[in-house]
C-alpha cells in the first residue's frame, strides 16, 4: 500500500513497526524489493512502514535522475542491466523475476507493458536493440519504471512513504529506537532500523586538493576537484580556454561531452566515413593525460563464439580456501595474482582456442591438460603458449595490456599525441572485430574473478596492503580499464575532437603542478618533453571514499560521534584506514568507531566494505549485489519481528 501524502496521526495511534532506507536510489529500491519480497513469510500479516528518504526521484535517485544532459550515456548494454533477481539468485528470499533493460524497452515500444516516457525518449526507445548503450534519461524512466512496479506488489501490510527531503543525522531515542532527522521537519523519523544505501560518497577536497583551490583563488585561476561530473558547474569554463585535465575514465567522458555538444557542436560523419566534429566556437581546449595516457577501453561490440569457459577455475572458493587455511597472511601479487592471471588467461585461451582454432598449433584438451598444472609466470607455462600460440599478437599478457604505452618515449608532444591516437586506434578496431574474441574471453573472466574476491577479502587473511593498495587500487583500476569502458561511439568522438584540435593528449606518466611564478597550471608526460599551460585543472573522477571527508550529512555526524566506523585494516602493527563505511561485508551491519556492530543499523553501497562491481548487476550471474540486498532484508525484517510497536505513532505532517 502506497501513501503519497498521508495525514498527521493522531497520537494516541500506536506507531507500528517501521524501517528507514536512507537513499531511495537503485540500491535502495533494491532492498525495498527484497523486504516486499520476504514480508509475507518471516512477518505474515504484521504490518510495517517503510520510509523511503532522498531528495531526488525514488528509483532512480540523484545519479540516475532525469533532470540531467539527455547527452550522458550509461557504459553497459541494455541486455546486461536488471533490477530484478532470476533463479541463478543463491538467496533465502523468493525469487521474484522482471525485465532487463532490454526486455524493458521492447515490452515498452510493443505495448505489452505500460510506463511513462518523456516525448523526447521516444525516437531512443523506437531504436532500441539488446545491445544498445542507452541514455541516463532512457535508464531513468527504466528505474522509475521499476520502482513503480515494486509498490505495485508489495504485501497490503507494507505501508511505504516518502521523504523527498535530506537525512541530516540519525540517534537513538529510549529502547534503541532509531530517530532519523530530516532537513525539512522539526521531527524525526521514529523507526526500528535504518539502512543506509547513500550510494558514492561526495568529499570536501583533501590537503592537496584544498592547496590547488587556494592557488587557483590567488591567481584567478579554477580548480574542480573529484565530483560527479553531470553535477560539477562548468561555466566559468570560458571558450578557447587551455584546460588540463588529470584523468581520461569515464569522468572525463562526461566531462568531454558536456564541453563540446553539451555547448552546441555537433558529430558529422564524412563521406570517407570518418567521424568529425563541428565547431560551436564555445569549447575550451582540453589537455588530457593519466598513468596510462589512453582512455578507458570501449565495451566489446560481439558477443564470444567458442566455448564458454569453465569459470571459476583456477581462483574460486576452493582456491579461496586453501590460501586461508595455511599459516600467516595472504598477499595479493604472491598468493592471489598468480590465480587471478591464471584464471584470466583461461578465459583468454578458452575463446581463442575454441573459436579461432586456425591461430593455435595444438588441441585445447591437450593445452588445458598442461595449462592446469603449470604455474603462471613460470617458464614452463611460457614454453607450452609459445609452442601452441606461434604469433605473439595472440598471447595473452595482462601487464602489457595494464600499461599499453609503458615503454613508450616520444622526442616531443606531437609524437606522444600520435602514439595515444595510435593506440585508440588499435582498440577500436579489436572492439569491434571479433576476430580478436578472446579480449572478451579475458573480460568474462574478469567479471568472475571480482565475483570471488570478497570471498578472499572475508577470510579476514588478506594483508592491508593487499587490500588497501593492490585490490582497492590497482586491480579496481585495471578492472575498470579493461572491463568497464565507454561505448566506442564515444572514442571515435575523442579522435575526432583530437583531429577537430579541441582534445589534445598528454601522454602516459603525467605530472601537472602549479606555477607560482606565472601563476598557472602546467603538466606535461614524463614519457616526452614539452609542457602544457593550463588556467584550469580538473581532477576527472569520482572522490576516492573517505568517511572524514564526506559531504554527506548523516554519514559526516554519525562519524564525528563515533557511531560509524571508518574500516581499517592492520599494517604494519597500525590501521590502515581505506575511507569507507565498516559493514560486516554482505551482512551490511555497520559498525561503530570500536568495532562493535549495531544490530539496528546498516549500510549497504560502493563505499563500504563490500566491494561489488559496476552500478547494476547483470542477469543470470547470481550477483552479489541481489545477495546482498537479500541478506540485509531478512535480517531487518528478524528485527521487526522481535521489536515491539512503540507506544505512539510520530506525527507525519513533514512527510512528501
Amino acid at each position: 500500500m502506497y501513501s503519497p501524502s498521508p495525514a498527521a496521526a493522531a497520537d494516541s495511534v500506536p506507531r507500528p513497526r517501521a524501517v528507514a532506507i536512507v537513499g531511495a536510489g537503485p540500491k535502495g529500491i533494491g532492498v525495498l524489493e527484497r523486504l516486499c519480497a520476504s514480508a509475507p513469510e518471516l512477518l505474515g500479516g504484521q504490518r510495517f512502514t517503510v520510509h523511503l528518504v532522498d531528495p531526488y526521484p525514488p528509483g532512480p535517485g540523484r545519479i540516475w535522475r532525469h533532470d540531467q544532459s539527455p547527452l550522458l550515456m550509461m557504459n553497459s548494454k541494455a541486455r546486461d542491466v536488471t533490477m530484478f533477481t532470476d533463479d541463478t539468485v543463491l538467496c533465502e528470499g523468493p525469487v521474484r523475476p522482471g525485465p532487463t533493460l532490454a526486455e524493458w524497452t521492447e515490452q515498452v515500444r510493443d505495448g505489452t507493458l505500460t510506463a511513462e516516457i518523456d516525448p523526447g525518449l521516444r525516437a531512443e526507445l523506437n531504436g532500441a536493440t539488446p545491445a544498445s548503450f542507452h541514455t541516463r534519461r532512457l535508464q531513468s524512466a527504466y528505474l522509475r519504471w521499476c520502482y513503480e512496479r515494486v509498490i505495485a506488489t508489495c504485501p497490503e501490510s507494507i505501508d511505504v512513504r516518502v521523504h523527498t527531503a535530506e537525512a541530516v543525522d540519525l540517534t537513538e531515542g529510549p529502547g534503541g529506537e532509531q530517530l532519523v532527522w530530516l532537513g525539512d521537519r522539526p521531527e524525526p523519523l521514529r523507526v526500528d532500523v535504518v539502512v543506509l544505501t547513500v550510494g558514492h560518497l561526495d568529499a570536501h577536497a583533501d590537503e592537496a586538493g584544498q592547496a590547488l583551490t587556494r592557488f587557483a583563488r590567488r591567481h584567478g585561476l579554477r580548480y574542480l576537484p573529484p565530483t560527479y561530473t553531470a553535477d560539477a558547474d562548468l561555466s566559468a569554463i570560458r571558450p578557447a580556454e587551455p584546460v588540463l585535465v588529470r584523468g581520461i575514465g569515464l569522468a572525463f567522458i562526461d566531462l568531454m561531452t558536456l564541453l563540446t555538444e553539451g555547448r552546441g557542436g555537433r558529430f558529422e560523419t564524412a563521406p570517407d566515413g570518418r567521424l568529425t566534429y563541428v565547431r560551436s566556437g564555445a569549447e575550451p581546449e582540453l589537455y588530457v593525460g593519466s598513468r596510462r595516457g589512453v582512455p578507458y577501453r570501449p565495451k566489446i561490440d560481439y558477443r564470444l563464439l567458442g566455448v564458454p569457459a569453465e569459470l571459476p577455475r583456477f581462483f574460486g572458493p576452493t582456491e579461496i580456501d586453501a590460501l586461508a587455511a595455511r599459516p600467516g597472511p595472504i598477499r595479493f601479487w604472491t598468493d592471489l595474482w598468480p590465480l587471478i592471471a591464471k584464471e584470466l588467461g583461461w578465459g583468454y585461451y578458452t575463446e581463442l582456442f575454441t573459436a579461432h582454432p586456425e591461430r593455435v598449433q595444438m588441441r585445447f584438451a591437450d593445452f588445458g591438460a598442461h595449462y592446469a598444472d603449470l604455474a603462471w609466470a613460470s617458464d614452463e607455462l611460457r614454453r607450452l603458449v609459445r609452442k601452441a600460440v606461434p604469433r605473439a599478437a595472440d598471447r595473452f599478457d595482462p601487464m602489457d595490456l595494464d600499461g599499453p604505452l609503458a615503454r613508450a618515449i616520444a622526442a616531443d608532444a606531437d609524437a606522444m599525441a600520435a602514439g595515444v591516437r595510435d593506440h585508440i586506434e588499435d582498440v577500436l578496431a579489436r572492439c569491434g572485430d571479433d576476430a580478436f574474441s578472446a579480449d572478451l574471453g579475458a573480460v568474462g573472466a574478469m567479471l568472475s574473478v571480482f565475483r570471488q574476491l570478497p570471498r578472499a577479502v572475508a577470510t579476514g587473511k588478506l594483508d592491508a596492503k593487499s587490500q588497501a593498495v593492490d585490490v582497492d587500487g590497482w586491480w579496481f583500476g585495471f578492472f575498470s580499464y579493461m572491463g568497464s569502458g565507454p561505448p566506442r561511439v564515444r572514442l571515435d568522438e575523442l579522435l575526432a575532437l583530437e583531429r577537430a584540435g579541441v582534445v589534445s593528449f598528454v601522454g602516459p606518466d603525467m605530472w601537472s603542478e602549479p606555477d607560482e611564478q606565472r601563476g598557472v597550471f602546467i603538466g606535461g608526460s614524463r614519457k616526452s618533453p614539452g609542457t602544457f599551460t593550463a588556467t584550469t585543472l580538473i581532477d576527472a573522477r569520482l572522490p576516492a571514499p573517505d568517511v572524514t571527508r564526506t559531504t554527506n550529512p548523516i554519514v559526516r555526524a554519525l562519524h564525528a560521534r563515533g557511531q560509524l566506523g571508518e574500516e581499517s585494516l592492520a599494517m604494519d602493527g597500525a590501521g590502515q584506514r581505506t575511507g569507507r563505511i565498516h559493514t560486516s561485508g554482505i551482512d551490511g551491519q555497520l559498525f561503530d568507531a570500536a568495532g562493535v556492530v549495531h544490530p539496528r543499523r546498516f549500510a549497504l553501497g560502493p563505499h563500504t566494505s563490500l566491494r561489488v562491481a559496476g552500478a547494476f548487476s547483470r542477469p543470470r550471474t547470481n550477483a552479489l549485489g541481489f545477495r546482498e540486498n537479500d541478506r540485509v532484508a531478512r535480517q531487518i525484517l528478524r528485527a521487526l519481528s522481535a521489536a515491539p510497536a512503540a507506544e505512539k505513532s510520530e506525527t507525519r505532517s513533514g512527510d512528501q
